[in-house]
C-alpha cells in the first residue's frame, strides 16, 4: 500500500549528507538500491540521482517501523526521516557517504515496484534492446545519470560563456521549407495546404544568416536538428547542435572564441585545462599524414608516400594506380613485426573493407627475418629505399595502399587506427584537438556528374582561390574550418557568401539556374539584396561532444531517449500508424498500402 509524503519535506539529497551533518535529524528519499537484514539489524542502501546512502534499523527502531522496513524490496520508493551518525570504524570507503548512515524513526512507502527486467547497476552486461526499451529503468543507473548531468553541465556552461561574449539566445523555427545539399529532410504535411510540406531542420543554417541580415551581430542556440540518414554510433536521425553565428568576423574571430568556449567548458565540468590556443592544420596536411579530415593526433603511425619511390618499379599494381593518377602510400605498423599470416590477412580484409582491391605488405620480424607480398616484383635498392622511407626496423610491418587518393587516404586512414587500437596506443584520458583548414569548397559526385559543396552553398572561398572558381574549380579552397578531438568531428563552421557575385558564380558551379536558386533559396537572397554584413559561424555537435567527454561507446549512452539503427524507438513503438481520420485530414491515403504490406 503506497502512503502520501504529506507532512514529510525532503531536506538533503543522499551525497549532500556527510560527517558534518552528525546529529541531525534529516529527511531523504529515494530508491531502494539494496537490503540486508541481519536479524536484528536492517540496512537499506537508498539511491537517488547524486548517490546511495545507508539507512539502518535496529533495537532501539519502532515495531512497527522495523517491521515495514522488511517488507522493502529493489526499487520501492521511500521516504525516511532519521537523524545522522556516525558509523565509526564500519565505514565502507567506497561510498561517497560510507562513513554517515541515517537511523530511522520514521519510514513511508510510496510506491512499491515489481522486479525490474535487469538490475539497476553500474556498467551492466544488459543487451542495449532491453535496456532501451525500459529507457526509464535504465536512466536510473549511475553511470547513465552521470552522462546526462554531465549534458546539464555543459550545456549550463556553454550558455553562461556565450553570455560574457555578447551573444543572444534566439530560437529558429521547427517547421520550415526544405533545401537541397544535405541529407534527407523529415517531411511534415500540413492540413491547411493539401499536398504540401514542410521540412524539420537538418541546422538553422539559413536562418541564422538571416539574423545577421536583421543585425543581432552574435546569436546562438542549443537546438535540435533533422537529419533522415543511415544510423551509426555517433549519430542519431535528431541531435543538438551549440549553434551559432557571429557578424564582422574572420575565420580567426570565430575559432578563438570557440577556442575559448571549450576551455571554459572542459575546465568547468571536467577539471581539464585544454592549452590554447588549439593546434591547426590545413585540410591537405591532415589528409596527407593521417588519411583523415578529422586525425586523431594521440598516436603517431602516420602515412608515407611511396609514389616517387616505386614509380617505374615494374610491379603492375603500383604502376597502374600512378598511371591512372592515383598514388602509392604506406603506414608502418611498429610491433607488428611477428604476426602470423592469418593476422596480416585479417588486415588485409579489414582494408578492403575501405574501398581498396588490396593492401600489400611487407614483413620485417624481430630475428630479422623478412617476408612480403610484393617484394619479388621489386629490385633489392627500391625495397631498400621503401624501409628507408618507412622507418623500418626489426618487428615492424609495411602496410601498402595503391589507389585513387580518396581509396588510399580511407583505407590508411582506417588501417592506422585499427593498428593503435590493436598496439594500445590510444590513451583514453587524453582529449587532443586540432583545427582543420583550409577545405575544398567543392568535391565531385561521380554518380550526379557534378561539383557539389563540401560545406554548404554559402560558404566562402578563398580569396586568393577566387580567380580558380571557372578554371579549377576543384583547387578551389573555402573558409571553412573544423574541430577535432580524437578522432571525431567536434565541430565545424565558415565564413560564409556575403557578396552577390561570387554566390551567383557559386550557385553556377553548382549547376544552379538563377531560377533554380531563387526556388530553393530565395528567401535568403531577397534578404541579401538590403545590406549584409560579413559573417560566419560553427555548430557544434552537443552529443558527441558528450559522448567523447563521457567516453562513452555510443551517442545513445548521453541522449535520455534515443533512436535505434532503424530510426525506431524501441520504449514507445515510434514511428507508429495513425487513425485514419487524421490522414483524411491531410489528405494522405496511405493507411491501406501499409496494412497491407504488414499483412504480407
Amino acid at each position: 500500500m503506497s502512503e502520501s509524503m504529506q507532512g514529510l519535506k525532503r531536506t538533503h539529497r543522499c551525497t549532500e549528507l556527510s560527517a558534518a551533518n552528525v546529529g541531525q535529524e534529516v529527511v531523504v528519499m529515494g530508491w531502494v538500491q539494496r537490503r540486508r537484514n541481519l536479524g536484528q539489524i536492517l540496512f537499506i542502501t537508498l539511491r537517488d540521482r547524486s548517490g546511495l546512502l545507508q539507512l539502518s534499523f535496529n533495537e532501539n527502531t519502532e515495531k512497527e517501523v522495523f517491521e515495514k522496513a522488511e517488507t522493502l524490496r529493489s526499487e520501492y520508493v521511500i521516504a525516511a526521516r532519521g537523524t545522522v551518525v556516525s558509523r565509526g570504524t564500519d565505514a565502507n570507503k567506497s561510498m561517497q557517504t560510507g562513513d554517515i548512515e541515517i537511523d530511522v524513526k520514521e519510514l513511508r512507502i510510496l510506491s512499491e515496484a515489481e522486479t525490474t527486467p535487469f538490475e539497476i547497476l553500474e556498467n551492466i552486461d544488459t543487451k542495449e534492446e532491453l535496456r532501451l526499451k525500459y529507457r526509464y529503468l535504465d536512466l536510473r543507473r549511475a553511470d547513465m545519470q552521470k552522462n546526462l548531468i554531465l549534458r546539464s553541465k555543459v550545456a549550463q556552461s556553454v550558455r553562461r560563456f556565450l553570455e560574457t561574449e555578447g551573444f543572444l539566445e534566439i530560437e529558429t523555427p521547427m517547421l520550415t521549407k526544405s533545401t537541397p545539399e544535405g541529407a534527407r529532410d523529415y517531411l511534415v504535411p500540413s492540413r491547411v495546404h493539401p499536398g504540401n510540406f514542410y521540412a524539420l531542420p537538418q541546422s538553422p543554417q539559413l536562418f541564422k544568416q538571416l539574423l545577421m541580415v536583421s543585425g543581432y551581430d552574435r546569436y546562438f542556440q542549443i537546438v535540435k536538428c533533422f537529419r533522415d540518414e543511415d544510423l551509426r554510433a555517433d549519430r542519431q536521425p535528431e541531435f543538438t547542435q551549440i549553434d551559432m553565428e557571429l557578424s564582422f568576423v574572420d575565420a580567426d574571430d570565430v575559432m578563438g572564441v570557440n577556442e575559448r568556449l571549450i576551455h571554459q567548458v572542459f575546465k568547468e565540468t571536467m577539471g581539464i585545462e585544454v592549452q590554447l590556443p588549439i593546434q591547426r592544420m590545413t585540410y591537405a596536411e591532415a589528409m596527407d599524414r593521417f588519411g583523415s579530415d578529422k586525425p586523431d593526433l594521440r598516436f603517431g603511425v602516420e602515412l608515407n608516400d611511396l609514389t616517387d619511390i616505386v614509380k617505374g618499379c615494374g610491379f603492375a599494381v603500383f604502376e597502374n594506380a600512378i598511371a591512372n593518377g592515383g598514388t602509392v602510400r604506406a603506414i608502418n605498423a611498429k610491433g607488428m613485426g611477428d604476426l602470423g599470416r592469418k593476422q596480416i590477412d585479417a588486415l588485409v580484409k579489414y582494408g578492403q573493407d575501405f574501398g581498396a582491391k588490396g593492401v600489400a605488405w611487407h614483413q620485417i620480424k624481430t630475428d630479422g627475418e623478412e617476408k612480403s607480398s610484393f617484394a619479388k616484383f621489386l629490385n633489392e635498392e627500391t625495397i631498400a629505399a621503401i624501409k628507408e622511407k618507412m622507418g623500418a626496423d626489426k618487428d615492424d610491418l609495411i602496410l601498402v595502399v595503391a589507389d585513387k587518393p580518396s581509396v588510399v587516404f580511407a583505407t590508411l586512414g582506417a588501417l592506422r587506427l585499427e593498428v593503435a587500437r590493436r598496439l594500445n596506443l590510444i590513451n583514453k584520458d587524453e582529449f587532443r584537438f586540432v583545427w582543420i583548414t583550409e577545405f575544398p569548397l567543392l568535391e565531385y559526385d561521380e554518380e550526379a556528374g557534378r561539383y557539389v559543396a563540401m560545406h554548404h552553398p554559402f560558404t566562402m572561398p578563398m580569396d586568393e582561390d577566387l580567380p580558380l572558381m571557372e578554371t579549377n574549380p576543384g583547387a578551389v579552397r573555402a573558409k571553412a574550418y573544423d574541430l577535432a578531438l580524437n578522432g571525431c568531428e567536434l565541430g565545424g563552421g565558415s565564413i560564409r557568401i556575403y557578396q552577390n557575385d561570387i554566390q551567383k558564380r557559386m550557385f553556377n558551379l553548382l549547376g544552379f539556374t538563377d531560377e533554380q536558386a531563387e526556388e530553393r533559396f530565395g528567401f535568403l537572397l531577397n534578404a541579401f539584396k538590403y545590406g549584409v554584413p560579413p559573417h560566419g559561424g560553427l555548430a557544434f555537435g552537443l552529443d558527441r561532444m558528450i559522448m567523447l567527454m563521457a567516453q562513452a561507446e555510443s551517442i545513445r549512452d548521453v541522449i535520455a531517449f534515443p533512436k535505434v539503427k532503424d530510426a525506431s524507438c524501441l520504449m514507445t513503438e515510434a514511428p507508429g500508424l495513425v487513425d485514419q481520420k487524421q490522414l483524411d485530414e491531410l489528405a494522405i491515403a496511405i493507411q491501406a498500402a501499409v496494412e497491407e504490406t504488414v499483412e504480407e
